[in-house]
């Protein structure tokens, strides 16, 4: 087997839907951290886009890096055991349309913490809650398990898992009413945090990184964090 290494860095999610397949698949791989604000040569040389996750697949002949997340998804589907999509080619299909709905809610998030203002930040929030409303109703009609699927946990729930991450921090700074009345969403939430694969998916520091990343957006958001902590100081 070859060896991989999956190249990180400490706050993005795509690299966790990397590290959690491949603990979902128990397949080793060693870890290599670097940091976006200050790109070292070697990733620029393997990475087209500059982005993580990057998978490299060393077989002691070559060392073939894999770029994109989803790319690497499914190399780990196509070569490694316990496959983390359905065997149904339409289920399969439609779990692939969730994975990018995922993508949609990840970059529904970035707009939430880059708004300027309350009014921006409003818009988000409200067209992130219309977004897990949709998931909801996927939810309730899930059979025999906690999982997106039911039963067996799949690649939808490696997406989400690193989604709700950002929820455990959101969650300190005030209620942006995302989440709330979906009691699917809390059930499938509270699932997905208690997993090992989710767990470990990054370091254990994340909160704290997550947290100073939001105090420098300067937006809206690193307004309401710094009144949050002004009146955690007066009480």
């Amino acid at each position: 087997m070859p060896e991989l290494t999956l190249v990180s860095h400490k706050l993005c999610p795509y690299v966790q839907r990397a590290a959690i397949s491949l603990t979902e698949k128990s397949v080793p791989f060693e870890r290599r951290w670097i940091d976006l604000s200050d790109k070292p040569g070697w990733f620029t040389e393997i990475a087209p886009l500059g982005k993580v996750p990057v998978l490299i697949v060393d077989d002691r002949r070559t060392r073939t890096p894999i770029f994109e997340s989803a790319a690497i998804l499914e190399y780990l589907e196509d070569t490694q055991p316990d496959p983390l999509h359905p065997a149904d080619a339409v289920a399969r299909a439609r779990h692939r349309a969730w994975i990018e709905f995922g993508s949609e809610i990840l970059n529904g998030i970035a707009r939430l913490y880059n708004a300027a203002d309350a009014e921006a930040f409003a818009a988000a929030a409200n067209k992130l809650a219309d977004m897990f409303e949709r998931i909801e109703g996927e939810l309730a009609a899930r059979q025999g398990g906690p999982w997106f699927a039911g039963r067996n946990f799949s690649l939808v729930d490696a997406v989400f898992g690193p989604i709700f991450r950002y929820f455990d921090v959101f969650d300190r700074i005030g209620d942006f009413g995302i989440l709330n009345g979906k009691p699917e969403i809390v059930a499938w939430r509270a699932a997905l945090a208690a997993r090992h694969s989710v767990r470990n998916a990054t370091v254990d520091e994340y909160p704290n990184l997550l947290r100073d990343f939001l105090l420098r957006r300067r937006s809206h958001i690193t307004t309401l964090m710094r009144e949050e902590a002004t009146a955690s100081r007066a009480r």
